[in-house]
């Protein structure tokens, strides 16, 4: 019989679709997860297709093939449904709560059970999260129709950095059109933070509410972010994710007449109207969030390959990969300042932070000055077969200020939240 008491949770991304389907366990431990994994699936290049679709049930069948039916989000989570029926034997019916990322909250402080108010109070925020919100939005509203009896909420990746106080989140701007437009930094990637503050808990053996963390979400969106007492203090992303470190195809923080300059027909700013451009906003989001970043510097988004070229002394990659090592280092840098050098780790997560040695190397490197242990070479190169959550990769040695990498989950911190908020 399949099982009952499911939690799905679906994390949607500008092109891709990450589902994860639990069983609640039951469990109030702390140091227990009340969710246990029953299977998984990964839908990518949706936005150029044909799709990749991959579905595994743990400890049983595995799915890995393209799919001409799967044209945007909402086919995509149309196509799993099927799929966990087929594949799975599990009967859509035994899933009471739908768990979905949502990138930009705006002021929602807490998960969000969907109703219409709530949807169309995403769907305003959608211009401030242009690669992710709609995408989110496409996959709520298929669920709502192919899963009508459960409980479909929402959960923000801007609710971890409520904390952060206003002289850091402000902006030097009139503060009256400020708050009327909600103009301030929001901070992204929070669910990922909440799940590397408790899993890096759990390994030092220390309470939440005592750590200082300097963590650094690196991806395809990459963001650092600034733990202070558990609380988020600071975080590179803004008012929304294009600002901070840049990314795959996000050009990151950039002075902002930058963008002027880059599409004015003179090349250069110029008073002769002749020479003007008309720049709406949907032009500059587009070039600054998808024609940028790696993919400009190097051709390809691929952060493993632009490594490998950089092994072989390629100029191009050589400057994307010690550019984003610059831009990490002056937040790590500033962020160091800000917790008053009293910090417990620095952490590595996201797909380049889990799975890159080589930026891992070099960054802790270049931080010993302010204290941290040296890293480990065999550790580090041994992160990938080293089993846990979170993996040390200092030396033995010495520091208190600990180098750690952590491999986050979403999926599974909504999952989490959900059961434990018993919504």
């Amino acid at each position: 019989m399949a099982p009952r008491n499911l939690v799905l949770s679906a994390n949607a991304g500008s092109s891709s679709l990450k589902i994860s389907l639990y069983e609640t366990t039951g469990s109030t431990d702390d140091n227990l997860e009340p969710v246990k994994l029953v299977l998984t699936s990964s839908i990518s290049n949706i936005s150029a297709p044909p799709a990749k679709f991959t579905f595994k049930v743990v400890g049983g069948t595995s799915k890995d093939e393209e799919s001409s039916s799967i044209q945007d989000h909402a086919s995509a989570f149309a196509h799993f449904i099927e799929c966990i029926s087929h594949e799975a034997n599990i009967d859509q019916d035994h899933i009471s709560h739908v768990c979905h990322r949502v990138v930009h909250g705006g002021d929602y402080h807490d998960p969000v059970l969907i109703s219409d108010e709530a949807y169309h109070h995403i769907e305003r925020l959608s211009d401030l999260a242009p690669l992710h919100n709609g995408a989110s939005l496409a996959v709520i509203k298929t669920c709502l129709e192919q899963l009508p009896s459960a409980k479909s909420i929402a959960f923000f990746d801007t609710a971890f950095h409520r904390s952060i106080p206003a002289h850091i989140s402000s902006y030097a701007i009139d503060q009256h059109i400020a708050k009327k437009r909600g103009l301030k930094k929001y901070g992204f990637h929070g669910l990922s933070y909440s799940f590397i503050l408790r899993s890096v808990s759990r390994f030092l053996k220390k309470p939440v509410e005592s750590l200082n963390l300097i963590v650094l979400h690196l991806g395809s969106g990459a963001s650092a972010c600034c733990i202070q007492h558990g609380q988020s203090l600071d975080t590179s992303m803004g008012l929304t994710p294009l600002n901070g470190l840049p990314g795959a195809t996000r050009s990151g923080a950039i002075d902002p007449s930058l963008i002027f300059h880059y599409t004015n027909r003179a090349g250069r700013m110029s008073h002769d109207k002749n020479s003007a451009v008309q720049l709406h906003v949907t032009q500059a989001e587009t070039i600054l969030n998808k024609q940028a970043g790696w993919k400009a510097l190097t051709g390809t988004t691929d952060f493993a390959a632009i490594t490998a070229r950089r092994a072989k002394d390629d100029p191009d990659a050589t400057l994307a990969f010690d550019l984003f090592v610059d831009r990490v280092l002056n937040y790590v840098g500033s962020y160091h300042l800000k917790l008053g050098g009293k910090v417990d780790a620095l952490v590595f997560s996201g797909g380049i932070g889990e799975r890159s040695k080589e930026l891992r190397a070099l960054i802790g490197e270049r931080i010993q000055c302010l204290g941290y242990a040296s890293v480990d070479e065999e550790r580090n190169i041994g992160v990938d077969s080293t089993e846990g959550v979170v993996v040390d990769v200092g030396a033995a040695d010495s520091s208190t200020k600990r180098l750690l990498v952590c491999r986050t989950d979403e999926q599974l911190e909504m999952a989490r939240q959900c059961t434990m908020g018993s919504m």
